[in-house]
């Protein structure tokens, strides 16, 4: 069984977000970052990596003053900020890995998972109208359950880890983020992340229906990246969702990649694009450096361009999860411990190779402040500052 785990927890923003080394590397202590982020991205059992990686964290003592998530990754978000969780690790050969996932997922779409969903009876007619909690093929409510037993509410709204979840406005269509800085995360908060339809019926909300966030971003590192005010942040993005593959040769491997791109949430595309954003806000800050004292006092025009402009850093270090070959289209609620305790493993080992490159967690210098690093993807560009 893995030990259980506790994490160690820091305000956001804290000076004192100094990280032992992992196991083995005395070089020194993690830069003076303000803010250490945990982002997670959605993806149902896969989410079993994440799990694995916040183990490797933990083990290194790195402390987290933000875990941000979507769908599966807002639940672990409420497992790491509300409490500790175990795991048992199963090995077993790769033929049998392939056999027994399919079981698994065939299980748990026609009998539900212990703890999180069971299949709705009578079962659902699509052209037949009824309430919208009937509007789904699964009852969710044994989450909520779930997440009062093994969730300490009371410790996550202490804020001393801020934690953030997303989820949609089913009337509106628009994005939100339930953040417990501005409001009480309770158990439904987390469930209206992970509502994904036509699975799992929406989330009510005071008097509001939410469901799942990946329907419209499967990843909150813009929210994480974009915070105000702008710290020097080191955030540790987790995706459970290669956007590189194969060309599929059949219908079943059409499934598949669908759904890797379609919630691959194009994580360097975004980053990427704030990138860019970061470095025009560090030029425009050193050009105002060399404005002379005089022409600054009472200039609306520099004390616009001063708000715009930021000299603050962002390291982020991808962790993304890599296709088995025992996987298919159903990867996502293959909810067996064989696969599940898989995924795990990954994101452990993941996370130690990430970690032992002490180098990439230094703070970015480069005109553009902002630098990415990929543990599947080690060769950097030529050009400084730009995404390895």
């Amino acid at each position: 069984m893995k030990p259980r785990m506790k994490v160690r927890r820091q305000a956001d923003g804290a000076t004192d977000h100094q990280a032992k080394t992992p196991p083995g590397d005395n070089r020194g202590r993690l830069p003076p970052y303000e803010t250490i982020a945990l982002v997670l991205q959605g993806g149902g059992a896969l989410g079993a990596y994440q799990a694995g990686v916040f183990e490797g964290l933990h083990e290194a003592d790195i402390p987290l003053g933000w875990i941000a998530g979507i769908s599966i990754g807002a639940l672990n978000a409420a497992i790491i900020a509300g409490n500790a969780f175990e795991h048992a690790l199963f090995n077993g050969s790769e033929a049998t890995r392939t056999a027994l996932s399919f079981l698994q997922a065939s299980s748990a779409a026609i009998q539900g998972q212990s703890g999180f969903f069971h299949p709705r009876f009578p079962i659902p007619m699509p052209w037949l109208e009824g309430p919208s909690a009937a509007n789904s093929w699964y009852d969710m409510s044994p989450l909520k359950a779930t997440l009062e037993r093994f969730c300490d509410f009371d410790r996550i709204n202490a804020g001393e880890t801020r934690v953030s979840v997303g989820a949609v406005n089913v009337a509106t269509g628009n994005f939100s983020y339930f953040d417990n800085t501005r409001i009480a995360l309770r158990a439904e908060h987390f469930m209206a992340s992970g509502a994904l339809p036509p699975a799992f019926a929406p989330v009510e909300i005071d008097g509001e229906f939410f469901w799942d966030g990946g329907i419209v971003s499967n990843t909150p590192l813009q929210e994480v990246l974009r915070a105000s005010p702008r710290r020097d942040t080191l955030v540790f993005q987790v995706d459970l969702w290669s956007a590189r593959g194969s060309i599929p040769n059949n219908l079943a491997n059409v499934a598949e990649r669908t759904k890797d791109i379609q919630y691959s949430s194009r994580t360097r595309f975004v980053t990427d694009a704030l990138q860019g954003e970061q470095r025009y806000r560090t030029v425009l800050r050193k050009v105002l450096e060399r404005v002379p004292e005089a022409l600054r006092k009472d200039d609306p025009w520099f004390n616009l361009a001063a708000e715009l402009s930021c000299g603050k850093r962002y390291n982020v270090q991808h962790l993304i999860y890599r296709q088995q070959k025992f996987e298919h289209d159903y990867k996502d609620y293959q909810f067996g411990s064989s696969t599940m305790n898989k995924h795990w493993a990954e994101g452990l080992s993941d996370i130690r190779r990430t970690l032992a490159n002490r180098s990439w967690l230094e703070l970015p210098d480069s005109d553009a402040g902002f630098i990415t690093h990929d543990i599947h993807r080690t060769k950097p560009k030529a050009k400084p500052g730009s995404s390895a």
